[in-house]
């Protein structure tokens, strides 16, 4: 299989979820127009998000039908800075088969999931 090189979110503004996704994250898009943007994440990979009304085929769904999960060491300080700046919080920091993880939504609802594995 080769290499996983972006993920692509369909969503209703691409310049307001620029704005979530460059504050968030502290980025700056690659490439923007009016039904795109891109930016490159830290491991190589792209995060594009596509207006969900111009692109082809035709999205079969309205948006936050994906979810985003990132490994990340400290959940808890994250959680706790993400719901300072008033992202909505769809799941608290909880314990699971796999680890601990919260999920907050993007604009459009898209699931971010940060997580940090148990241990093994």
């Amino acid at each position: 299989m080769p290499p996983l090189s972006m993920i692509t979110l369909y969503v209703d503004e691409p310049a307001a979820s620029a704005a979530f996704y460059a504050k968030l994250f502290d980025l700056t898009p690659i490439q923007s127009s009016p039904t795109f943007v891109m930016f490159a994440l830290p491991g190589g990979v792209a995060l594009g998000l596509w207006s969900r009304h111009t692109v082809e085929p035709a999205a079969a769904a309205a948006g936050g039908g994906g979810e985003i999960a990132f490994d990340f060491s400290d959940v808890d300080g994250l959680h706790a800075d993400w719901a300072a700046r008033g992202l909505t919080i769809a799941l608290a920091p909880s314990d699971a088969g796999f680890g601990r993880s919260f999920v907050a939504l993007d604009p459009d609802g898209h699931r971010l999931r940060p997580f940090t594995l148990a241990a093994r």
